[in-house]
C-alpha cells in the first residue's frame, strides 16, 4: 500500500543529486580577474589571444588560477582568476601595456571583473552558479540621454535624398535639396516646378509637411516632419539604440545587463559585476554607426591618392586590410535603413556572400543609387569611437530593385559571417551621452546577500522547529522536504543561469512557507484518518492521496499570479515572479513526491503498524 516502485525511488535520488550537485557552485562565492575583449568589431578574441594573455602573465611570474574563453557570435571573451585583487590589479595593468599599445586607438578592453570560484570539475559537468543582480553582485549603473537632435537631423539628412530621388522621378527641375536645421529647403527655378513639386512630394513622401518660402526673388518649398512621423522617428531611433546596446554588450560577454527605456529619450544600463567603472564607459562607447558611400575610382582621384591629397568633396578611409580609399561625402543610407544582413552563398559561383535586407525607402533609395553606378564601387563603413572603417566596398555589377543586396568578393566564410554581424549590430541611429552614473560595491552587494541569506535561514529554522514539535517524526519528514525544496529551486535558478536579485530572494523566503502549508495538509489529513479509524497504513495513503486535491488547487491559483506577475511586470517584478514560480513546481514535486518517499521509506515495510509519530490525535471523545 505504502511502497513505491524502485523507479520512483530513484527518480527522487536522481533529483536530490541534481540539487546537491547545481546548488554547490552558489556557495563558493566569487574570485577576482580579468576580462579581456575586443575594442572594435573588426578586432577578434579567440583561442590565440587567449595563449598570448597566458604568456604574457608567464613572463611576469604572475600566477593565475584559471583562464577562460567564451565564444560571443564571432569574437569572444577572455576572463583569467586570480586569487587576490593585489594580483588582478598588477595583471591588469601589465595586460593592458602589452595588449593596447596605443591608448587612443585601442584594439582591446581590458577590464576588471569578477568570476566564480567554483572547482574545476563543477564547471566542466556545466554546474555555474546563478547571476546576481546589481543589487546582490555589485557593479555599475549608467542613465543614457538619446541625442533626439541628432536623431532627427539623420532622418532630415535621410528625407533630403528622398525627395531628390522624388523629383528626379518625376521629372521636376530642382536647383538644389539641402538641410537646414530641422527643415528641407528646395529650390526652383519658376513656381509652376515648386506648384507640381508639392503634389509629387505629398503623394511620395506623406511624413513631410510643405510650405511655401523664398526671400530675395528665391522660389523655395520648405518642407517639415508631421507630429506623427516626428514622434515615430524618435521612438526609432531610442528602440534601434537599445536593440545595438544590447548586441555590443552581450557579445562582450557581461553577464545578465539590465538595457531597457526610461521615459521618452532615455536608457537605463546595469552592468552587474563590472568594477572598472572607466571601462564601463568603454563597452558603451563601442557602439557604432554604419553608412554607404560611394567610392570614387576616378583617375583624378586615383592621382590625388597617390599624392595623398584629398578633393573637395571627397574623405579619405581605409579598409581592413589598411588600403586606402576616397569615398564620396554624401551618405547614400544609413544603418536606419538595415533590417537585416544575414551570411550565404551565391547559387552559381557558392562563394561566400553577406545578404542585405533593406527597408521601403532604403530600397528606393538603393534601386536609383545602383542604376546610375554600374560597375563602380559602394564602400559600407561603420564608424566607432568617431573613427570610420570600410569593412567591404563591393562593386556594383547591375540595378538592384527589390531592397535584397548580395555582397560578394574576397571573403572567405568566416569573414562573411564577421562582416553579417558588424552590419546587424553596429549601428546607432543617435547619439547618446551619460547623464548618470552610480557604482555598487561589491561589499554592499555581499551585506545584502548575508541579510537575504539570514532571512531566509532564521525563518526556515523557525519553521523546522515549530513544524517537528508539533508533528514528530512526520514534522521531520516535513522539514527535510523542505530541505529538498530549496536544493531543488536553487539548482533550477542555476542551471537556467537565472538573475536573483533581493526580490529574489523575498520570492525564496515566501516559497518555504507555502511549501511547509502543503505539509501540514497532508499531517492534518493523515491525522484526521487516523480519527475516523482508520489504520495507520490506511491513514498514510488516504491522507497524501486525499489532500492532493487540495495542494494542486492552492498552488495552481498560485502559480497563475506568478504567471500574470511574469508577463506584465517588468524589472524586479519579474525577478520575483520567476522565481515564485520555480518555487511552486519544486514544493508540490518535494511536498508530495520526495515526503511520500521519505514516509513509504519508514513506514511502508511494517506490516502490523500500530501508531504513527504524528503528535497528539484528538478523537471525538477527546482520547487518542
Amino acid at each position: 500500500m505504502n511502497r513505491y516502485p524502485i523507479w520512483k525511488y530513484l527518480t527522487v535520488l536522481v533529483a536530490l543529486i541534481i540539487g546537491v550537485i547545481y546548488t554547490l557552485p552558489n556557495f563558493y562565492g566569487e574570485s577576482p580577474a580579468v576580462q579581456v575583449a575586443s575594442a572594435k568589431s573588426t578586432v577578434k578574441v579567440d583561442l590565440s589571444t587567449l595563449s598570448r594573455v597566458e604568456s604574457i602573465l608567464q613572463r611576469h611570474n604572475l600566477v593565475s588560477t584559471g583562464s577562460y574563453f567564451e565564444q560571443h557570435g564571432t569574437s569572444g571573451t577572455i576572463r583569467v582568476r586570480f586569487d587576490s585583487t593585489d594580483t588582478q590589479f598588477r595583471a591588469k595593468d601589465i595586460i593592458e601595456r602589452e595588449l593596447v599599445p596605443d591608448a587612443a586607438d585601442p584594439e582591446y578592453t581590458v577590464a576588471l571583473n569578477l568570476m566564480p570560484a567554483s572547482p574545476s570539475w563543477l564547471t566542466a559537468i556545466g554546474a555555474q552558479p546563478m547571476h546576481l543582480g546589481l543589487d546582490l553582485r555589485g557593479g555599475v549603473h549608467f542613465l543614457l540621454e538619446v541625442d533626439m537632435q541628432g536623431a532627427l537631423t539623420g532622418r532630415y539628412e535621410s528625407l533630403a535624398s528622398e525627395v531628390r530621388t522624388a523629383l528626379r522621378e518625376a521629372d521636376i527641375p530642382q536647383k538644389g535639396v539641402e538641410r537646414q536645421n530641422l527643415s528641407l529647403v528646395v529650390n526652383f527655378g519658376s513656381t509652376e516646378a515648386r506648384s507640381d513639386a508639392i503634389t509629387a512630394l505629398r503623394r511620395q513622401i506623406p511624413d513631410l509637411q510643405f510650405v511655401n518660402g523664398g526671400q530675395d526673388g528665391s522660389i523655395e518649398l520648405i518642407g517639415t516632419l508631421s507630429e506623427t512621423a516626428l514622434i515615430q522617428a524618435q521612438t526609432n531611433a531610442l528602440r534601434q539604440n537599445i536593440t545595438t546596446l544590447r548586441n555590443r554588450i552581450n557579445e562582450l560577454g557581461v553577464s545578465e545587463p539590465v538595457i531597457q527605456q526610461q521615459g521618452a529619450d532615455r536608457i537605463v544600463v546595469q552592468l552587474p559585476g563590472v568594477q572598472d567603472v572607466a571601462k564601463a564607459k568603454e563597452i558603451l562607447g563601442r557602439t557604432a554607426t554604419l553608412e554607404i558611400r560611394l567610392v570614387d575610382d576616378s583617375p583624378t582621384a586615383t592621382a590625388a591618392l597617390m599624392a595623398g591629397t584629398v578633393p573637395f568633396g571627397l574623405e579619405r578611409y581605409t579598409d581592413r586590410d589598411g588600403r586606402p580609399l576616397l569615398l564620396r561625402r554624401q551618405i547614400v543610407l544609413t544603418g536606419e535603413n538595415l533590417q537585416d544582413a544575414q551570411p550565404g552563398r551565391d547559387q552559381q559561383t557558392q562563394q561566400p556572400t553577406v545578404n542585405l535586407t533593406l527597408d521601403n525607402k532604403g530600397s528606393r533609395i538603393f534601386r536609383d543609387v545602383t542604376r546610375n553606378n554600374v560597375n563602380k564601387r559602394m564602400a559600407i563603413v561603420l564608424f566607432e569611437k568617431g573613427k570610420g572603417e570600410v569593412v567591404t566596398a563591393p562593386v556594383i555589377r547591375s540595378e538592384i530593385p527589390n531592397g535584397q543586396v548580395q555582397i560578394s568578393g574576397s571573403m572567405n566564410a568566416q569573414e562573411a559571417t564577421d562582416i553579417a554581424l558588424l552590419l546587424r549590430a553596429g549601428s546607432l541611429a543617435a547619439p547618446m551621452k551619460i547623464i548618470e552614473e552610480r557604482t555598487i560595491g561589491p561589499s554592499l552587494g555581499a551585506e545584502n546577500i548575508k541579510q537575504g541569506f539570514d532571512s531566509t535561514l532564521y525563518g526556515f529554522i523557525a519553521i523546522a522547529i515549530f513544524i517537528i514539535i508539533y508533528y514528530q517524526l512526520f514534522g521531520v519528514f516535513s522539514t527535510l522536504g523542505l530541505t529538498f525544496n530549496v536544493l531543488l529551486l536553487l539548482a533550477m535558478l542555476s542551471m537556467l543561469q537565472a538573475t536573483l536579485t533581493l526580490p529574489g530572494i523575498a520570492a525564496i523566503a515566501l516559497t518555504l512557507g507555502m511549501a511547509i502549508d502543503a505539509n501540514v495538509l497532508i499531517n492534518e489529513r493523515i491525522r484526521e484518518e487516523l480519527r475516523n479509524g482508520a489504520s495507520p497504513q490506511q491513514a498514510i495513503n488516504l491522507g497524501f492521496d486525499r489532500a492532493w486535491a487540495t495542494i494542486f488547487d492552492s498552488n495552481l491559483t498560485s502559480l497563475i499570479v506568478g504567471i500574470a506577475l511574469l508577463a506584465f511586470g517588468s524589472g524586479p517584478v519579474r525577478g520575483f515572479a520567476v522565481v515564485h514560480i520555480l518555487g511552486v513546481l519544486s514544493s508540490m514535486f518535494s511536498s508530495v513526491v520526495g515526503v511520500r518517499a521519505l514516509v513509504n521509506l519508514w513506514y511502508g515495510k511494517r506490516r502490523r503498524l500500530q501508531s504513527l509519530a504524528i503528535g497528539q490525535v484528538w478523537k471525538p471523545d477527546n482520547k487518542q
